[in-house]
């Protein structure tokens, strides 16, 4: 188990390597010149020929990427064209703000999700079963920006108990996390719902049943446990989406987050704040997915790392 650990967590390296390589070529191909769309265009040539040349921008572009890759390994991310504040800094103002919100909203969906997708399963084809699961639908096909808007004007206009703009306290916090979490739900309750099946059709469930076991003991010490798998690979690959796709929610409430953050720096044509956030927000997905799939031997000790 150790020695697997260790090999996931080297495969991180060249993982991010090539991440860091698409990224830069990408974002050097995106149309727009950055030091245009700086100075505006009353800019005259020349003054755009000079910040070229001092954001070494007219140097070929493998000598870019060294140079880029020589900061990175000191930490260093470059400085934002639009602000020219250090990209390491703007990203560490908006990174918590994000990862706070992803993480409620991914407990949130887990805990709501789970619930309803062990009781759809138990209630297979009935009434409960059926309602919870146009509930479901309902959550996954809801686009977020219009959840939000709804939540904002329920809460904050019409009955005014929750702020709807910022995060400068506790109940800032609420109205993204709602978003966030109920949007989720649905992927996570159906895809409880499925796994749940699947187990409880097994011979061992039956035979459980006949011993005149409780079925709360069979539904959650049998049946849950060897349902898990899926169920938290579906939980890690939406909190990395949660993470890197709130914008929308970030947008409509006013939030100074990563999503907010590297939309902005698209519209500038901010390259090292652009490199910075994906190479973050891909770094966080892909360390979710290994912790991910290094749990599954502690939920199923019959699986056996090699």
């Amino acid at each position: 188990m150790f020695a697997y650990a260790i090999k996931r967590i080297l495969q991180i390296i060249p993982v991010l390597l090539v991440i860091s390589f698409l990224v830069f070529f990408m974002v050097h191909l995106m149309p727009g010149d950055p030091v245009q769309t700086m100075l505006g265009t009353e800019a005259t040539p020349e003054q755009v020929e000079i910040y070229r040349e001092a954001l070494g921008l007219n140097d070929p572009i493998h000598i870019q990427y060294f140079n880029y890759m020589k900061g990175l390994l000191r930490g260093d991310m470059g400085t934002s064209f639009y602000t020219n504040n250090p990209v390491s800094q703007e990203i560490a103002e908006r990174y918590p703000n994000t990862l706070k919100i992803a993480v409620l909203a991914t407990m949130l969906a887990s805990a709501l999700g789970v619930t309803i997708g062990i009781a759809a399963a138990v209630k297979h084809n009935q009434f409960m079963d059926n309602l919870l699961m146009v509930l479901s639908m309902i959550s996954v096909s809801m686009p977020s920006f219009f959840f939000a808007l709804l939540l904002m004007l329920v809460f904050s206009q019409q009955l005014n108990i929750l702020p709807s703009l910022g995060l400068s306290s506790g109940l800032h916090y609420i109205l993204p996390t709602l978003t966030l979490g109920l949007n989720a739900v649905g992927l996570i309750s159906r895809t409880t719902r499925s796994a749940m099946l699947d187990v409880l059709r097994q011979d061992y469930i039956r035979t459980s049943k006949s011993r005149g076991i409780r079925k709360s003991k069979i539904t959650f010490s049998h049946a849950l446990k060897n349902a898990l798998i899926p169920v938290v690979t579906v939980i890690g690959l939406r909190f990395g989406t949660l993470l890197a796709g709130a914008t929308l929610t970030e947008t409509v409430f006013s939030i100074p987050g990563m999503g907010r953050f590297l939309v902005t720096s698209v519209l500038n044509r901010d390259y090292p704040s652009i490199q910075g956030c994906i190479l973050v927000l891909a770094s966080t997905y892909v360390i979710i997915n290994t912790v991910v799939d290094l749990l599954y031997g502690f939920i199923d000790p019959r699986i056996k790392y090699v």
